[in-house]
């Protein structure tokens, strides 16, 4: 068996990839559109992991999502935990749950999709402002 994929229904692409790919760091693979089943996959992968992708759903016709559909979150290992999380707050995304230990954050996609980061290898020495910053939200 082979992982392959995940998929998330997005209501904009156009926000959808700004955050997937400008901001998280995600790269476009490949596209596929049917205007039968009047639909668009957009398929994205981490540089190097090309192979495990995030499949987005935009179906052309508008539709509610809610609940996430039981959908829990995405993960994704990062380099530098404290790093991608500045980076990623000073582009305007929050940090719904800080890294305080220096070894877990949790952001949210523009159609509210959890994403888990993870600091890659053993957890970095806690800091600030990160150790002592509370949750926003829900993630």
């Amino acid at each position: 068996m082979k992982y392959l994929h995940t998929m998330v229904r997005v209501a904009d692409v156009d926000d959808s990839l700004d955050f997937y790919c400008n901001k998280l760091g995600l790269k476009e693979t490949r596209r596929k559109e049917s205007e039968k089943g009047r639909f668009t996959l957009i398929y994205l992968a981490a540089p190097g992991d090309e192979e495990a992708e995030l499949e987005l759903t935009y179906n052309w016709d508008p539709e509610e999502y809610s609940g996430g559909r039981n959908f829990g979150h995405l993960a994704y290992e990062v380099d530098d935990i404290y790093a991608t999380c500045e980076k990623l707050q000073k582009e305007g995304v929050t940090i719904n749950r800080p890294p305080r230990d220096g070894y877990m954050a949790f952001i949210r996609s523009p159609d509210g999709i959890s994403i888990e980061l993870l600091q890659k290898g053993k957890p970095q020495r806690p800091q600030e402002p990160w150790a002592s910053m509370e949750n926003t939200g829900s993630w």
